[in-house]
């Protein structure tokens, strides 16, 4: 999880309260053996237990002292005192930059090591468990969205728009136009979609016929002699009305023999078009007149200026469909991550790959970047940062020494009193 600095600062002067306390302590300790050793010679004829007291006093006095200096001589000179092998790790600062850095290489970054972890660790199981989480899955979406802009508008629209015309012109011009519309009509005719448009011609057709019917009184009375009556142009204008319309009526059954010769004329025009040579120097001189139209490239440019726009609009909005949409698909990814065992082995092994081809190539820049950064940091920094994250354990070191060294005072004192009084 991680912390912003407020939390970091926070954790630093934990620490460095902790380190102060302890120190005190053993300080304490230290003083306590000195207090005790100085008070026993001032006591006129010792007994036994005052003397075993000043012996265990005196050992404690002389363990803490050395635990203090052992201590203190890693992180600085004891005293101020220019006394050698002092200060070790401020003085050895190069040489522990390299070989933390060495330490990484070998330890971490080996490649059998990491391809180890990767597989032991199970990580598309971990990464499927945390996106399937809605919070999760929702907050990888508002990142995405977060840099999303960024990223649009650090494109040119210049070079972009050349780009996206180009990219569209050359995906055309390598296409070819016929399978595409044969394969088209094909489906079109396997879902009866013709009929359909069939249909809707008849339709149409019947539509005319009623809204033109006066035109047609009108061309019958032109086309007919001066001397037939009026009415009898009428009688044969809807006679032909009503014929047509009957001839409609015929053709709107599904069984009608004109509906079998459309079928089967629309499937001898795919076979001509599939087969047909000038069919398809038509079409390669229509998509060349279609690319080399200046309207086509206009529309192309205006066509990434209107999506540009609307992905701006959608990132901008903390409502946008498609910020659900992506927070959806996170979500399902984690879903499939759980269930499919089969994706989560894919994708293992692709990101073994992708460490692999990443990380592992760079470990020995990883591990000099490690040295140069320890070999870069202020002297005082260091030694200040490592006994601030190791001091308070070296402070038991010391409260050992003086206790110890008390105890093994008082068990020499008693064995000599033993074997030599």
């Amino acid at each position: 999880m991680r912390m912003d600095s407020a939390e970091l600062d926070e954790r630093s002067a934990e620490r460095q309260a902790s380190l102060r306390r302890h120190r005190r302590f053993a300080t304490v300790c230290l003083l306590i053996a000195a207090a005790l050793y100085v008070a026993t010679h001032f006591v006129e004829s010792p007994s036994y237990w005052v003397l075993l007291l000043r012996s265990g006093a005196e050992a404690g006095l002389i363990g803490g002292i050395a635990d203090w200096f052992a201590v203190t001589a890693l992180f600085r000179r004891p005293l101020g005192l220019p006394i050698p092998h002092t200060a070790i790790i401020p003085r050895n600062q190069a040489r522990i930059g390299d070989g933390l850095g060495a330490f990484v290489e070998r330890n971490f970054l080996a490649p059998e090591l990491i391809a180890e972890k990767l597989r032991s660790a199970d990580a598309a199981a971990r990464i499927g468990d945390w996106l399937y989480d809605a919070r999760n899955s929702r907050m990888v979406a508002e990142r995405v969205f977060s840099i999303a802009p960024y990223v649009v508008d650090s494109f040119d629209d210049r070079e972009t728009r050349t780009f996206f015309r180009e990219t569209f012109s050359q995906q055309l011009r390598d296409v070819n136009l016929v399978p595409l519309i044969t394969r088209l009509l094909s489906l079109t005719v396997a879902s009866r979609q013709h009929q359909q448009l069939f249909d809707r011609a008849l339709l149409l057709a019947r539509e005319l016929l009623v809204r033109h019917e006066s035109a047609i009184y009108e061309k019958v009375e032109a086309k007919s002699s001066w001397w037939v009556p009026r009415r009898i142009d009428r009688k044969v204008a809807r006679a032909i009305i009503d014929g047509v319309e009957e001839w409609l009526g015929e053709l709107a059954q599904r069984d009608n023999p004109v509906r079998m010769d459309f079928d089967k004329a629309v499937g001898e025009l795919i076979d001509r078009l599939q087969a047909s040579p000038e069919f398809h120097l038509r079409l390669e001189e229509f998509k060349a007149q279609l690319l080399a139209s200046p309207e086509l490239q206009q529309l192309l440019e205006a066509a990434w200026d209107q999506l540009r726009g609307m992905m701006l609009r959608e990132l901008a909005d903390p409502n946008s469909d498609l910020l659900s949409s992506l927070t959806d698909s996170f979500r399902s990814l984690g879903k499939t991550l759980q269930n499919d065992a089969d994706a989560r082995r894919r994708l293992n092994g692709r990101l073994e790959v992708l460490v692999a081809e990443t990380v592992v190539p760079f470990r020995h820049q990883i591990g000099r970047f490690i040295s140069e950064v320890v070999r870069g940091w202020d002297a005082r920094t260091v030694s200040e940062r490592l006994e601030s994250e190791v001091g308070r354990d070296l402070q038991f070191i010391r409260i050992n020494g003086t206790l110890v060294g008390a105890l093994v005072g008082c068990v020499l004192f008693v064995v000599t009193q033993l074997v030599f009084a």
